[in-house]
């Protein structure tokens, strides 16, 4: 119960930094200067970087044998879910705003940019079900072991989102980041740091899949391109994941 509770809050967090998320790209991530933009952009930088370094560390294979060593396997997805809900709400509490307006797309171009703004957040949700929801953010793994059951990682299969890229959470993401009809200095900065770390995460990601499906993710990779979707692939792949 104490694992299953423990996951609760940390789905709870996930929640609540992902709400955020929404209204921060949407216009929160702007506001009155605070300091000089040099100085808001060290801070903002070293908010992004610490959220990659967790992200990225946190999820290989590695550390999460050395973090099974201390707490229970069914509560390692949790934790990694936890840590990083937390850092996402830490960096938009201390985000330091750089207003200056780079462009600014007014009425009736603003509306179709915010649809493909809610579109991009649409493919988020989506490809976390796609994957198995409450298995990507620790929730299967606290409920079968309370129920005492055997549990079994989503299998690699080929349909779906990810018939037409391998990644589409990461598109979703990368959509949010830049569909804006207001793009200030912060938000570029932002943007572009955030595109970056996916860039870089989905490389060692893809690494890590290789390593552990080598004939088949070659296979994969080949028939199906990493963010661009293709109408035309034979399948794709779901129930993987950092």
């Amino acid at each position: 119960m104490l694992i299953l509770g423990y996951a609760v809050i940390a789905y709870t967090v996930f929640l609540l930094s992902s709400a955020w998320a929404v209204y921060f790209l949407a216009g929160g991530i702007d506001g009155p200067a605070v300091s000089s933009p040099w100085v808001a952009l060290a801070v903002d930088g070293a908010l992004l970087l610490a959220f990659a370094v967790q992200h990225s560390v946190m999820a290989r294979a590695g550390v999460k044998q050395r973090l099974t060593r201390l707490i229970p396997a069914a509560a390692e997805r949790s934790t990694y879910v936890l840590v990083a809900g937390l850092l996402l709400l830490a960096q938009f509490v201390f985000w330091q705003p750089v207003p200056a307006a780079l462009w600014h797309v007014g009425a009736p171009w603003s509306v179709a940019i915010w649809v493909v703004y809610a579109a991009g957040w649409v493919l988020v949700v989506v490809s976390t079900y796609a994957v198995d929801h409450a298995d990507f953010l620790g929730l299967k793994q606290a409920y079968t072991y309370l129920r005492r059951l055997p549990y079994q990682s989503p299998s690699f299969t080929r349909r779906g989102l990810y018939a037409l890229c391998r990644h589409p959470m990461m598109l979703g993401l990368v959509v949010t980041f830049w569909a804006t009809p207001r793009m200030s200095v912060g938000h570029l900065f932002f943007a572009v740091a955030a595109t970056g770390y996916i860039a870089v995460g989905i490389r060692f990601e893809e690494r890590d899949l290789r390593a552990h499906l080598p004939v088949v993710y070659d296979e994969y990779a080949r028939d199906v391109p990493a963010l661009v979707p293709a109408v035309r692939s034979r399948g794709a792949h779901r129930g993987v994941r950092s």
